[in-house]
Order: structure tokens, then sequence, then C-alpha cells
């Protein structure tokens, strides 16, 4: 009985062991790297055909295209969101082309 004991015992701390140390070091995946910092967005189409036409293309948002929305608006809905609206992140559409895609939808 002893022996079966003691090893029950040094069964659990081994188990124990294994389970901090899979709990203290990193995952073996990872999300891809983001763009690097000279990453740019061609032009505010461009932007538009990738990020936002995935929505408001699809009858999923509402048609922000040919409303004369300024640009002042579209850029603080981007970046604070509206209601079903998520926020963009600077490290998700960085503000030069946050600037080109609020044109671009502004005025067409």
């Amino acid at each position: 009985m002893r022996k079966t004991g003691l090893a029950a015992v040094a069964s659990s701390f081994m188990m124990a062991i294994a389970i901090a140390a899979a709990i203290v070091t990193k995952p073996s995946f990872a999300a891809p790297p983001a763009p690097g910092a000279t990453f740019l967005w061609k032009d505010g189409p461009e932007v538009y055909a990738k990020v936002c036409s995935y929505c408001h293309d699809q009858q999923i948002g509402p048609v922000i295209r040919g409303r004369s929305l300024p640009p002042e608006y579209i850029s603080a809905v981007v970046r604070n969101g509206n209601r079903a609206m998520p926020a963009f992140r600077a490290s998700e559409i960085d503000d030069e082309s946050l600037k080109k895609v609020a044109e671009y939808i502004s005025t067409n």
C-alpha cells in the first residue's frame, strides 16, 4: 500500500509541475504579424474596398457613399464606433489612410 500511495503522490506532483510549466510558457501558436510601420494603404478606394465594403456594400451596414457625409464625421465614427459599427484603432487604419477613405466616402 505504501508504494502505491507514494507513486500516486509522485504522479500528482509531476502532473502539477507539467501543468504549471504549460501555463508559464508561451503558447505555440501566434497571430500573424501586423503590417510594419512602413505599410500604407494605396488610396481611399482601396481602404474602402478592403475594410468598409464588407458591411456597407452588402446591406449589413448603412449605405455611406453618395450621402455627402463630412469627412470629420466619418473619421469620428471610424475611430469611436457607433451602434453596430466597431471602432477601428490606428493600428488597423492609420490616420493618413483614414483621411483618404473619409475623403473618398464624402465625395463619392
